[in-house]
């Protein structure tokens, strides 16, 4: 491609839409798996006839499996500190920070997050079927999901002074108070668990994140729902790596749009130059026959003192039309960028060679 470069805009622009492509259908084909496996894993009713499918199978365990329980603990459940009527399993709190940000490009204050204490507590609990039958739920943290609920929350606003927004004003920042959040994954809530399934050598079972490295999730929703907030995120990652492909695609298509005319311009100016040539020979040939080789040498001298404008070493050889100045080189013509006469500006629609008698 020579004389033809790519901008750095569109270098980096096509780099990035196939990176930001590649990185978004990573995720597609995760959570499209995920959907996957979820679709064909096996649904269960924790009963009494779970341990006896366990014992039928190889390992005592099943990697993947659907149950749905309703949430008892092991011993004494955790009570909320603003709510003492509500018990549960799991309790996070939660205290953030929310300011304004002077944005000097949009020239408007933008929402600013930030967390400052965050609290984390959980008691052993099992998940109890319709005959008493429990298994129990190991490592909850890790799982993914919605398994708690908001069961507390308050904004603490700040009240200003006149220095205090003098100073905010001049720092670029304003602080608008701090929000309290309290979840909890309560005793009695119906908890639906996807996970690795064990029956222990004690004979309790278990319900863990998959040895196989998929994903483990708790919810405090049904199954369906479950299933449908993962397929809508499968869903969006497709559809932004669709989008990034198609931008990357939109940026191959207008180099390859530029690279064409540049194509079209040189095959353009190749045909101009042979028809200038061609011209330029017929003149000589037509002079040479009205007036003899002897005044063609004569006229040689001359061409010292009508040299090119622009290169100052040819001498001026063509005509541009139609404001008629005789002032460069066809090489130095060709060589314009725009198409211009270099005395009067004027465009110029075609060249004729000239020989100077």
């Amino acid at each position: 491609m020579d004389g033809f470069h790519v901008k750095i805009t569109e270098a980096v622009c096509l780099g990035t839409s196939l990176a930001f492509s590649g990185i978004c259908y990573y995720l597609y084909r995760k959570s499209r798996s995920t959907v996957d496996k979820l679709d064909d894993a096996p649904h269960f009713t924790i009963d009494k006839k779970l341990k006896d499918i366990l014992k039928a199978t190889p390992g005592a365990y099943l990697q993947y499996a659907v149950i749905e329980g309703t949430v008892r603990p092991l011993g004494e459940p955790l009570t909320s500190p603003f709510q003492k009527e509500i018990v549960g399993v799991l309790h996070k709190f939660m205290l953030t920070e929310h300011r304004l940000v002077w944005n000097s490009l949009s020239h408007s204050w933008t929402d600013s997050e930030r967390v400052m204490h965050q609290r984390v507590n959980a008691v052993p609990f099992v998940l109890v079927g319709s005959d008493e039958t429990t298994v129990k739920v190991l490592c909850p943290l890790q799982a993914s999901g919605v398994h708690m609920e908001t069961t507390y929350e308050k904004f603490h606003q700040v009240n200003y002074g006149l220095g205090d927004i003098v100073g905010q004003y001049l720092s670029g920042e304003k602080l608008k108070g701090q929000l309290e959040t309290e979840e909890m994954l309560k005793v009695g809530a119906t908890l639906t668990g996807v996970g690795e399934l064990i029956l222990d050598t004690d004979g309790t079972l278990n319900l863990q994140p998959p040895s196989n490295g998929s994903q483990y999730f708790l919810s405090i929703s049904d199954f369906g729902t479950l299933r449908g907030d993962q397929d809508s995120v499968a869903v969006w990652w497709k559809a932004l790596a669709i989008g990034f492909t198609l931008a990357g695609a939109a940026v191959l298509l207008w180099v390859g749009r530029r690279y064409y005319y540049n194509l079209k311009v040189r095959w353009e100016q190749e045909q101009e130059r042979r028809e200038f040539k061609r011209l330029q020979a017929e003149a000589l040939r037509t002079h040479a026959a009205v007036t003899g080789p002897e005044a063609r040498q004569d006229g040689t001298d001359d061409h010292m003192d009508n040299l090119c404008v622009i290169c100052l070493s040819q001498p001026r050889n063509c005509i541009l039309l139609d404001c008629g100045h005789v002032c460069c080189c066809h090489n130095c013509y060709q060589a314009l960028p725009h198409h211009r006469c270099p005395i009067c500006r004027q465009t110029i629609s075609r060249v004729v060679p000239l020989y100077n008698v």
